[in-house]
């Protein structure tokens, strides 16, 4: 089978599309979680996710999907995720959606960290220091001992380190796994994990709620499918940057939904997170390209 030819042009726009999907979702998600119990709105996240898959794929394809050579790595990447969503819904339960976004951003400087021991790559002090600079993006957005920091900010951190280890298992999985596999997994196992929990928290939900929970769950679904299509055209040192219109999104959905106005320092932060990301994803393509540089 002929190799897909790439056309950056074309992934770009599709993984703007896939981030407008994320951000939605965590919108969304927020919004329910004012009326409903986060194992609730967690399970319909993974619950609608797969039923969407089954339409989109077809219940007769998910059978022969779900074989794997690496079923235990399949599952421990799926759980990170899991556990990620779960800490994140818990988090923008309480602080806004830009201040959790931006922390979040912490994640790809955290696997830029753990590549060394977990994938033994090596990362010079150029890159150490971008690491740097972003953990100084964090505290800045924290402000320890310029007030009380709320608990859910930590969580947050928590949620990076683990979208980190997610996103190692994927590179890991994805020399010799199917993306649509991975895919596969992540909502299997969300569903369920949460089908186990979620009698114990659960209340009555009315229709419109249904339909929203519906709407989360095909939006992160959604948001993969055309995550894994960008990848496939464009070349992945084009697409990187484009994550960070993520914050965009959280900034105005939280504005115009939850009525929430960024303040200074959480800019600031932000600012430094995205320049340290960025500066890390710039160094990488360089050194993919072999310039004459070093391992900075």
């Amino acid at each position: 089978m002929p190799a897909t030819p790439i056309d950056n042009a074309r992934g770009i726009l599709l993984i703007l599309l896939a981030i407008a999907c994320f951000a939605s979702m965590d919108a969304l998600a927020k919004f329910l979680l004012q009326r409903h119990e986060m194992p609730q709105v967690v399970w319909a996240r993974y619950t609608f996710h797969l039923l969407a898959m089954a339409l989109i794929l077809g219940p007769h394809r998910i059978p022969r999907l779900l074989r794997t050579q690496r079923p235990l790595a399949q599952i421990l990447r799926a759980s990170l995720l899991l556990a990620s969503t779960a800490m994140f819904f818990t988090a923008i339960s309480y602080i806004p959606l830009a201040d959790a976004s931006a922390i979040g951003f912490l994640s790809p400087l955290l696997v830029t960290a753990l590549s060394v021991p977990v994938l033994g790559e090596k990362v010079g002090p150029r890159r150490w220091a971008a690491v740097v600079v972003g953990l100084v993006g964090v505290l800045i957005i924290l402000r320890p001992g310029m007030g009380s920091v709320h608990w859910a900010s930590f969580l947050v951190l928590g949620v990076a380190l683990t979208f980190a280890g997610f996103s190692l298992m994927t590179r890991i999985l994805g020399r010799s796994e199917d993306g649509t596999t991975m895919l596969l997994y992540t909502a299997v196992v969300g569903c369920a994990v949460t089908s186990l929990i979620v009698p114990f928290y659960w209340r009555a939900v009315p229709l419109e709620s249904w339909l929203l929970f519906g709407a989360v769950g095909a939006l992160g679904g959604l948001g993969h499918l055309v995550l894994i299509r960008a990848y496939k055209l464009a070349e992945a040192s084009a697409l990187a940057p484009f994550s960070y219109s993520q914050l965009i999104w959280a900034m105005l959905l939280g504005f115009l939904m939850f009525g929430d106005v960024p303040q200074a320092h959480m800019l600031a932060g932000s600012a430094l997170l995205v320049a340290s990301g960025l500066y890390v994803w710039h160094r990488e393509r360089q050194l993919a390209r072999k310039l004459p540089l070093s391992a900075g």
